[in-house]
């Protein structure tokens, strides 16, 4: 810790004073997966069921993090380190606040995500696998992004010419291929109350 840096933790709302008024434990829930895989979709469906149920919620997504917090990196291996490394921070910030925190982003090496646990704890990182195979993602290619990454136009495009490694042990091994996004969701949040309930 740089010099003349003294955090005020004895001078703030406590976590958890903060989980007892929420009527829930907070955490990081991590979903990775490839681009396409649904991770986005199933967060955001997630967070709106958690929300509705009285949680203390916050969704982080790749796309809204890279237009302010990451805004000046681009997607080399050091500038996606970076990238959730910042996020990570950002994500351990909320949860010492009380907050269930959805982090929605490729992430994807096992180190990268290894880091992020690092900076989270051990504990509070739940690790969701949006286990799609890539050529349902492909096939979906919702924002054209495989189309452009075959053809050249996009570099360092995990799945296709950036790799991709797969959780070995995540918390929920989530698998969306024949499975609704609705179904997906309630899978993600019936994990999440059985983890984090008080």
């Amino acid at each position: 810790m740089a010099e003349n840096i003294h955090p005020i933790h004895d001078r703030i709302v406590q976590r958890s004073e903060r989980e007892a008024s929420n009527g829930h434990r907070a955490g990081v829930i991590w979903l990775t997966g490839l681009s396409g895989s649904g991770k986005s979709t199933i967060a955001a469906a997630v967070e709106r069921e958690l929300f509705e149920a009285g949680h203390f919620v916050v969704l982080l997504d790749g796309d809204n993090v890279r237009t302010g917090l990451c805004g000046d990196l681009g997607f080399s291996i050091e500038d996606r380190q970076e990238n959730i490394r910042r996020i990570a921070e950002t994500a351990k910030l909320f949860a010492a606040a009380g907050a269930q925190v959805l982090c929605s982003f490729v992430s994807p090496t096992r180190a990268i995500r290894a880091m992020a646990r690092d900076i989270i704890s051990q504990e509070d990182f739940l690790e969701v696998f949006v286990n799609t195979p890539l050529a349902v993602c492909e096939a979906r290619d919702v924002k054209g992004l495989y189309a452009k990454a075959r053809a050249g136009e996009i570099k360092n495009f995990t799945g296709i010419d950036s790799p991709y490694e797969a959780p070995e042990n995540p918390f929920l091994d989530l698998k969306t291929e024949n499975q609704t996004v609705e179904a997906s969701a309630a899978e993600v949040v019936q994990a999440i109350r059985q983890k984090l309930s008080l």
